[in-house]
């Protein structure tokens, strides 16, 4: 299938999105794990996971009755990418908007990469097979030149002439 093909599932895997967003907004943790295959993998922010779709609804109703009553899950997906016909990496940035507050916490925000297959009983034809949900906290890498990474080198090199951990492997320059 061509790109200009695909227009009706991406538009399909969207209003799964979608409804996942709903659903979780709505409180209703069934429909949310509806949202999921039977044997799904789901790995929270926090890297918790969850490997069936029993294991989703347990866990967000107990989210959904307790810390996270009257929340919303606000999102949207950034990008669609088709791994073939019948799976879909779908990609997404969304947060959770706790019922007292009026706008959405800033430094919450979280890159969601969802793995999509096409299912007979799905209601979109979609169901999510795999998600990892990550916080956006971007950090800087120092460069190779910066003080951080002379200092680590220098302490490598340290560690591997007294024979001390990984560092005894690793070929240090001359």
């Amino acid at each position: 299938m061509t790109s200009t093909d695909r227009g009706p599932d991406e538009t399909s895997l969207r209003a799964l999105f979608a409804r996942l967003c709903r659903t979780w907004t709505d409180g209703d943790a069934r429909a949310y794990g509806a949202c999921f295959v039977p044997d799904c993998s789901y790995v929270s922010f926090d890297g918790a996971r969850a490997t069936s779709r029993d294991a989703v609804v347990a866990s967000h109703d107990a989210l959904f009755r307790g810390v996270l009553f009257g929340s919303a899950l606000v999102g949207e997906v950034d990008a669609v990418q088709f791994l073939g016909p019948d799976t879909a990496l779908v990609h997404g940035t969304g947060s959770v908007q706790v019922a007292w507050r009026s706008r959405l916490p800033r430094g919450r925000a979280t890159r969601n990469t969802l793995v999509a297959v096409r299912r007979a009983d799905a209601v979109d034809g979609w169901l999510f097979a795999a998600v990892q949900n990550t916080r956006i906290r971007p950090v800087t890498v120092p460069g190779p030149d910066s003080v951080a990474s002379r200092a680590t080198r220098s302490l490598v090199t340290l560690a591997a002439r007294a024979g001390l951990g990984r560092a005894r492997e690793v070929h240090t320059p001359s």
